[in-house]
């Protein structure tokens, strides 16, 4: 479905530089290159730095003892939440063994778990759960069914934050090109209902046009 946002090849979160996709039948995987990722998201990524921060900010106030993060990547993201929360727990997943291994040595404490989001989540109970620049990959029917997932595994008053690439409300605003294939984003308005109906109370914490992230308290 067109829904006016740039089309063409994609380099959002599959960057180029060393990164190759394979095709296994019908199937596409990435193989992820760390040495290249962190460079290609300050070339390609609009605010990365911005949103990084905004990030962990987001996560400021919430009492952690554990933390789960989804989509670990290279670690950026976590260095910047664990500064904000020293001598918290964090169990972190991620889909490709060798952003893991980047993110084991730059976060050696973390538990490091290989996995899909569309996997069973970590058992809980977390404080916090948070994901940057990774849900996007889902489909609305996965999206939901996160939510719900992630819910599920945080405790009394625990709160998620989810930063991503999201469709623009304004398609003049729409900065980074989505292939509807790896990025399948979807508008903000809707990941907050969706939300909601999971059993959150979820507002925009940040926003810059295709990029936004929401922080979500558990009812």
């Amino acid at each position: 479905m067109d829904k006016g946002i740039a089309q063409g090849p994609s380099r959002f979160v599959e960057p180029g530089g060393g990164d190759q996709l394979h095709t296994d039948g019908a199937v596409a995987q990435w193989h992820w290159d760390p040495e290249t990722y962190l460079a290609n998201m300050l070339a390609e990524v609009p605010a990365y730095e911005q949103l990084q921060e905004q990030t962990a900010a987001a996560t400021e106030g919430v009492a952690t003892g554990t933390i789960l993060e989804l989509g670990i990547g290279t670690g950026e993201t976590a260095r910047r939440v664990g500064a904000r929360h020293p001598g918290a727990t964090l169990v972190a997943v991620d889909s490709s063994a060798e952003m893991l291994e980047a993110a084991r040595g730059a976060i050696p404490a973390a538990e490091l778990r290989l996995a899909r989001l569309e996997d069973p989540l970590p058992e809980g109970p977390f404080d916090l759960v948070y994901s940057a620049l990774a849900v996007h990959h889902l489909d609305a029917a996965a999206k939901r069914d996160l939510f719900r997932r992630v819910f599920d595994v945080l405790g009394p008053g625990g709160a998620f934050v989810l930063a991503d690439l999201v469709v623009a409300a304004d398609p003049a605003d729409q900065r980074i090109a989505v292939d509807w294939e790896m990025d399948v984003p979807d508008l903000l308005a809707d990941q907050l209902e969706w939300l909601g109906e999971a059993g959150f109370d979820a507002a925009v914490f940040w926003e810059d046009r295709d990029l936004a992230i929401v922080r979500a308290f558990r009812r």
